[in-house]
């Protein structure tokens, strides 16, 4: 084909499985193209009403995109192509580009969140406008959209009935290899990948996180390796099922989410790594459970994709108006900083903020608690996990904190316990010794409940409550008789 092909590069920073790039590569010359967008990543890139806002993207999802970016230019230009880097919105960058290169077509992933949404409608206009023919792909989900059994318009909008209909009538694609990439047009500078401490000044040049277990790096390369690793190396996809609910260290869950989300590591892939595992190692039910996970993932992609921007609403896609819900900034703002007095919760929060991630069961205690023992808008606390998750994706986030806060697709009210929960997933207060230092001398009945110590042996423990460490903002027993 005589032809120049621009592929718009979103979340889908990867060379394996990738349909954007397959179609692109039947072209005379493919431009790669990927905007550091200001409205995302940016010093300045705050949201508007519905996030509060925060800033939509924080110093550890920043980074590791920016890692995930500088490894695609690195393989590409391995494999003869190479990637241009611009700093401006895709809709300015693209149609520029394509009038300088006469591309006649454009090839992008679609997305089914409503900002995404609306910023691919205003790149189809312009690369419209400027001559290009639009296609298209979707490569972010397990499943492909069109290969449901029922149409997303018209699935339910509970787990289990789309679980079993997708496993019992749908396939898993295989996934693509990597084509052979044309060249790049020559008279199109590739552009600096500015450093990430200039896109935000306010990341410091050593971040904290040093008492974080596992470090993410971005990029395709590191998600295949963490794969390769979990599954070949050491086997520990065979125990996750038993082990998912941990807390603390880098093996106890899969931890492919980051790359998941930034598309430096396609669905398809793990699953097709799954199924060699099962053959030649084993087949339990822990391999199967990853893949339980990563349908649920699609689950919320689909949903998003149905009820649009109602999934993001405060009544939810319930459409509730029962629960009066709080705006509590001195409340929310203990929260954030992981200053509630409440251990467990206090844990969890210090960890998200120094690493960018928290485990499946921490993040279900720490919206339980904001939601139902503070009855704060659930939209706040899914808006500051939107800044501070590196493996943030709005369907999935959102879609948890709906589904605790009871607006989504679970309509009944629920609470976690947490100091229950506390006692069963961190009975040794191994996980809060590490998270909280100044409660590392207690043992584990007053490191989850520290208001329960009397004075002597606060001095005992060199534990002073408001001094030390904060007393707790409310009484937990009390918060939850309002909700019985």
């Amino acid at each position: 084909m005589g032809d120049t092909t621009l592929w718009w590069v979103r979340h889908d920073l990867r060379l394996h499985d990738n349909e954007a790039l397959v179609a692109g590569a039947a072209s005379e010359k493919l431009i790669p193209v990927y905007c550091f967008d200001p409205r995302l990543d940016g010093a300045e890139s705050y949201g508007g009403s519905d996030s509060f806002q925060f800033k939509k993207t924080g110093q550890h999802r920043l980074r590791f995109r920016h890692e995930s970016v500088t490894t695609l230019r690195e393989q590409l230009r391995e494999h003869g192509s190479d990637l241009i880097v611009r700093h401006g919105t895709p809709e300015a960058v693209l149609p520029e580009i394509a009038a300088m290169t006469n591309a006649s077509r454009g090839v992008l992933q679609t997305l089914p969140a409503p900002e995404e949404m609306a910023v691919e409608a205003a790149v189809k206009t312009r690369l419209r406008d400027a001559g290009c023919a639009i296609e298209r792909v979707w490569s972010h989900t397990l499943y492909h959209i069109n290969d449901l059994p029922t149409p997303y318009e018209s699935m339910r909008d509970t787990y289990t009935p789309f679980r079993k209909s997708v496993e019992a009538d749908a396939t898993v694609r295989d996934p693509l290899t990597i084509p052979n990439l044309p060249p790049v047009p020559t008279e199109i500078d590739p552009g600096e990948i500015t450093p990430v401490d200039r896109l935000d000044p306010s990341i410091e040049k050593d971040m904290p996180g040093n008492r974080g277990v596992y470090k993410f790096s971005g990029g395709e390369t590191a998600g295949l390796d963490r794969v390769a690793e979990y599954l070949w190396e050491t086997d520990h996809v065979s125990t996750y099922k038993k082990t998912r609910n941990g807390m603390l260290g880098a093996a106890y869950s899969t931890k492919f989410s980051p790359w998941l989300n930034d598309g430096s590591l396609s669905p398809r892939t793990i699953e097709h790594e799954l199924r060699a595992y099962e053959k030649e190692r084993t087949k339990n039910e822990s391999t199967y459970w990853v893949l339980f996970e990563l349908i649920w993932r699609d689950f919320f992609q689909f949903q998003v994709a149905k009820h649009g921007g109602a999934f993001f609403s405060q009544g939810g896609i319930q459409q509730r108006t029962d629960i009066e819900w709080r705006n509590d900034d001195a409340q929310f703002d203990r929260w954030c900083r992981g200053e509630t007095g409440i251990p467990f919760v206090d844990a969890n929060m210090q960890e998200l903020n120094q690493t960018g991630f928290m485990s499946n069961r921490g993040r279900q205690n720490v919206a339980s608690f904001l939601v139902n023992n503070l009855r704060i808008d659930w939209r706040r606390g899914a808006a500051y996990f939107e800044t501070q998750l590196i493996d943030y994706d709005p369907c999935s986030n959102y879609g948890n904190w709906a589904y605790i806060a009871g607006v989504g697709n679970d309509s009944r009210d629920r609470y976690f316990n947490i100091i229950k929960q506390a006692r069963n997933y961190d009975e040794n207060a191994a996980y809060v010794h590490h998270w909280l230092p100044e409660l590392a001398a207690l043992p584990p009945k007053y490191a989850h409940e520290p208001w329960k110590m009397s004075p002597k042996e606060q001095s005992t423990f060199d534990v002073k409550l408001g001094t030390t460490y904060p007393e707790p903002m409310i009484n937990l027993d009390a918060s939850y008789e309002k909700l019985q």
